[in-house]
């Protein structure tokens, strides 16, 4: 048996994968319904890429080709996926340890209980530990990250610094100027790219010039990884809607933060789209992990048994992308594949 650890839309394809290979699979996840972590993000998100560039393998993404899915959406339909292909999974059940058994194969203690097997698929995705930088703010200020923005009616009134340029960054504060006074603070400056162009999804021109499947470890891919865009609108465009912009926050005295050039904004909120920071305490296995983040060669560990899927860059830009991470997950089950596997019989011990 192949445990899959997570099940959003990594595992969920690993599922799929590894059973279609001849594998037994088991799908662990922490949160308590599929698509979780998606239900989760704030309440506007929609997917960048049309719905016919944001389907699992096996099962096109409903409705119209070209609209852009909202974010319940997408978890709606990874459930439906997992109902579809009959995966296997363990929801409220997180991974608290990782590590070898006597016989070179692997355990998971989890919340309920103990899962063996031969192989492991580690699909937790990006989106571990919400970064938020270390400054005293004062409790007059309400703090979030973004991680915990849902919409603008849950924020206080007055003024909102919204803290990082991605993605995140930029529509949270292009939503929130609609209703009130925005300032976005950003460090390194993105590249903008339209959501379209010529009338065509700008997903749509960047799968034609081979940029999103480009590797990494070429010229093209590694180019692509350094100058990633934005998508749709940046700076200019805020600007546009009349959100102040300055360069990043340095500083806070009191209830006033100041950025690196010394301009001074008093929010009465902060919303720190700052990203997230990986964690893999869990996994005990040596040769596993180099300070703290998984090694590996496109998804392939050097410990043998041991994968992963929906890294940022894993193999190319698609690899984290709803459209493009089966392609990974099928080299993942061909790896498994390839290998020797033990006849054990899957166990589970249960608390």
């Amino acid at each position: 048996m192949i445990i899959v650890i997570g099940a959003g839309q990594a595992g969920l394809a690993a599922g799929r994968a590894l059973r279609l290979a001849g594998h037994d699979v088991l799908l662990l996840d922490a949160h308590p319904r599929l698509g979780e972590s998606w239900r989760r993000r704030w309440d506007s998100l929609r997917l960048f890429t049309p719905a016919r560039l944001s389907a699992l393998p096996g099962m096109p993404f409903p409705g119209p080709d070209n609209r852009y899915p909202g974010k319940d959406e997408v978890a709606d339909y990874l459930q439906a996926y997992a109902t579809r292909f009959q995966l296997p999974v363990h929801l409220a059940t997180t991974v608290t340890q990782l590590r070898l058994t006597p016989d070179e194969g692997f355990e998971a203690i989890t919340s309920h209980g103990t899962f063996t097997g031969d192989g492991v698929v580690v699909a937790t995705g990006p989106f571990q530990q919400p970064h938020i930088p270390d400054l005293p703010i004062p409790p007059e200020i309400v703090s979030l990250h973004s991680a915990a923005y849902r919409n603008p009616e849950h924020l206080p009134d007055g003024p909102v610094l919204v803290v990082g340029g991605g993605n995140s960054g930029v529509q949270i504060a292009a939503e929130l100027a609609a209703t009130r006074p925005v300032t976005l603070a950003l460090g390194k400056r993105q590249p903008v790219l339209p959501q379209r162009i010529g009338g065509t999804d700008v997903f749509t021109w960047l799968q034609a010039l081979g940029l999103v499947r480009a590797p990494v470890t070429g010229r093209l891919g590694h180019l692509v990884r350094n100058r990633d865009p934005l998508i749709g609108m940046g700076p200019r465009g805020l600007r546009r809607l009349g959100v102040r912009i300055v360069d990043r926050i340095t500083a806070a005295d009191g209830t006033r933060l100041r950025s690196d050039t010394g301009e001074t904004i008093a929010p009465s909120a902060v919303i720190w789209a700052t990203g997230y920071r990986p964690d893999y305490r869990w996994m005990h296995i040596p040769g596993a992990l180099a300070g703290g983040l998984p090694l590996h060669t496109g998804g392939i560990s050097p410990v043998p048994g041991l994968t992963y899927l929906g890294l940022p860059f894993q193999r190319n830009r698609g690899s984290a992308l709803l459209g493009w991470v089966g392609e990974d997950a099928a080299t993942v089950a061909a790896t498994f594949a390839a290998q020797p596997q033990a006849t054990r019989t899957a166990t589970s011990r249960h608390r």
